[in-house]
């Protein structure tokens, strides 16, 4: 029944992601990127600031400096200017498609930067999903958009991010972590808003109404993320995270008009596929080890 439940709230946080992403890309047509960026990273730091203190928990600790918060942090600034500047400049549905391969480049960066053992057929498994991300880019083709490299800078990053995470002390929880990765996005705003010289806008009724969903819909998410984990086991309620890709089709083609190609949906196909083989196979392997 836990694990059951555990599905259902990953399900559910899925899709408050995939309305997340739908909300900024109606106001990214509107707003300049680094705005939006900003005012989501203040917006979700002030919610979890305060469910931090509903919580007793410290809103500042030297733990805060430890190198392993500051990567993920770091991560999380690249992944999520990544990941916002692909949702104003191409499909939903084909940024939702690249992001799916998070899973994969996580396995890979345990491999190649933590230590973890990893069999050939997990091997095989990336790069398998690794060529479904190309059938999506096709990079050399005439259909290649190099916009779509920004989807890539921004799981890159989120890979990164959930591979620090691995590292970061039990002494900073996980409402700590989500409220630093939402202010850390501040100053990065700041800065891609200096570089692209775009000026602040002043958002209409209509789109602070937007802004103010979208941070609902990411906190509720990020929360209902660490509740889902913590309730079922991990082998199970991880793989319904790829229910994102999904929803993200449905409102891309109902609400965006999006008609996303064959090589698009065989290449998400493959993607899941091959991220939900490295799963069960992640488990295997740690069953066996511990028989």
């Amino acid at each position: 029944m836990d694990n059951l439940r555990g599905a259902a709230i990953m399900v559910i946080a899925m899709l408050g992601f995939a309305i997340e992403d739908a909300l900024i890309k109606l106001l990214a047509g509107a707003l300049p990127v680094g705005q939006i960026i900003g005012m989501f990273g203040l917006g979700g730091g002030i919610v979890f600031a305060l469910i931090c203190r509903a919580q007793r928990q410290s809103l500042w600790t030297r733990a805060f400096l430890a190198p392993a918060v500051l990567a993920r942090n770091s991560a999380e600034l690249i992944g999520t200017v990544g990941f916002v500047t692909a949702l104003s400049l191409i499909p939903l549905s084909t940024a939702a498609a690249i992001l799916q391969a998070g899973p994969l480049l996580v396995t890979l960066g345990a491999a190649l930067f933590l230590g973890e053992p990893v069999g050939w057929r997990r091997w095989a498994a990336i790069a398998v999903g690794f060529a479904g991300v190309l059938m999506i880019i096709r990079p050399g083709t005439g259909d290649f958009n190099w916009l779509s490299l920004y989807a890539v800078v921004g799981v890159l990053g989120m890979a990164l991010r959930d591979l620090a995470t691995r590292r970061v002390r039990a002494s900073v929880s996980s409402l700590q972590l989500s409220m630093l990765a939402f202010f850390s996005l501040m100053p990065a705003a700041a800065i891609l808003m200096a570089v692209s010289g775009d000026a602040l806008i002043a958002p209409t009724l209509h789109q602070w109404g937007l802004l103010g969903a979208g941070v609902l819909f990411g906190a509720i998410s990020y929360f209902a993320i660490t509740v889902a984990m913590r309730i079922g086991e991990i082998s199970f309620v991880t793989p319904f995270r790829y229910s994102r890709m999904v929803f993200a089709l449905l409102i891309g083609v109902v609400f965006f008009s999006e008609s996303p190609d064959a090589m698009t949906l065989i290449g998400a196909t493959i993607i899941i596929a091959s991220g939900l083989f490295t799963l069960w196979r992640e488990q295997r392997v740690k069953k066996a080890a511990l028989a």
